[in-house]
């Protein structure tokens, strides 16, 4: 994150990073590889913004964010010739897409402020021929009926718009406390149009069934000593999917609860360290998908299903 001051009102101000996105690996010979065994949904991001002081209560911001991403994806292929292993069917394309964000900020004391943001949904489509291997003759030919091989496959997908709600209040000097209430458009993210490119075009939308979903936060701030500075929080994320026959193993999100905290150290009045660690569990993640006799079923659930984080950041004043 960059921000200069035009004026003390008018601000400029650019960030680079990711704000979306997952990656997951099983094993070779995992139940579910029929299903999914390997992939990535990568995305970065760049957002300039503005943002201007109307007067001592009130701030407003926007800006637009170019969004460069890879959309990978490898499954198993159950060859029907006995003895003859797997097969492999991998997918693997970029696309750029644009959306927008606005800001408000009301303080109405020092010490006291509330926020609300919006984030634009970010259109993306992916297109690539399969790279299919090890294909056995059955499998085959039961490829060339769909038209899939040589093919072109298309996958529209987007990165849900967002709203986020936030109050922050310092009650004491040394002790601040934080909240956030946000939603996400997950229904929209769960609707994928699928078209293959072939000598007979055709095209669908695979439904994921996926709810909009809700997050709660709260968190503190605590001056432990002049220079040290510890946050606290907690968080509750909402499931985009209660159904064990909609949730998939590419995409095993269930409600989501995390815990996390940071301690930051000022340097000097201008440079200021920081370390912080979060955990996020995702919940048992039940799935029972029936996949018929080429993929076959895949019932059960996660026991181990979370993810941790760690960062570390520099603040630096000039």
């Amino acid at each position: 994150y960059y921000v200069h001051n035009l004026s003390p009102d008018f601000k400029l101000g650019v960030a680079a990073g990711s704000y979306f996105g997952l990656g997951l690996e099983y094993d070779d010979d995992w139940a579910g590889r029929y299903y999914f065994q390997e992939g990535q949904f990568l995305t970065f991001g760049l957002n300039p913004v503005a943002a201007y002081r109307i007067n001592k209560y009130l701030s407003v911001g926007g800006g637009v964010s170019v969004v460069v991403s890879n959309y990978e994806a490898k499954t198993a292929a159950r060859n029907l010739e006995p003895g003859s292993g797997d097969g492999r069917l991998e997918f693997d394309a970029n696309d750029t897409g644009y959306g927008a964000n606005l800001g408000l900020l009301i303080e109405p004391r020092e010490g006291t402020r509330f926020g609300i943001t919006y984030r634009s949904k970010v259109d993306l489509e992916y297109e690539d021929k399969p790279d299919l291997k090890n294909i056995g003759p059955l499998l085959q030919t039961a490829l060339d009926v769909t038209g899939l091989e040589g093919s072109k496959v298309k996958l529209d997908m987007e990165i849900p718009q967002a709203v986020l709600v936030s109050a922050y209040h310092e009650v004491a000097d040394k002790l601040a406390l934080m909240g956030n209430v946000g939603w996400q458009d997950w229904s929209g993210f769960g609707n994928i149009d699928i078209s293959l490119d072939s000598d007979t075009s055709r095209s669908a939308t695979q439904d994921l069934g996926y709810d909009d979903t809700w997050h709660f936060a709260l968190g503190l701030q605590y001056r432990l000593a002049n220079p040290w500075l510890l946050s606290i929080g907690c968080a509750y994320d909402t499931s985009p999917t209660d159904s064990s026959k909609k949730r998939t193993p590419a995409l095993p999100l269930d409600r989501q609860v995390r815990a996390g905290a940071g301690l930051q150290y000022d340097l000097n009045q201008d440079v200021t360290l920081g370390l912080a660690y979060e955990y996020m569990d995702l919940g048992d993640g039940r799935i029972n998908q029936q996949g018929g006799n080429l993929r076959g079923d895949l019932k059960g659930e996660y026991q181990k299903n979370h993810i941790h984080f760690l960062g570390v950041n520099l603040v630096w004043k000039f």
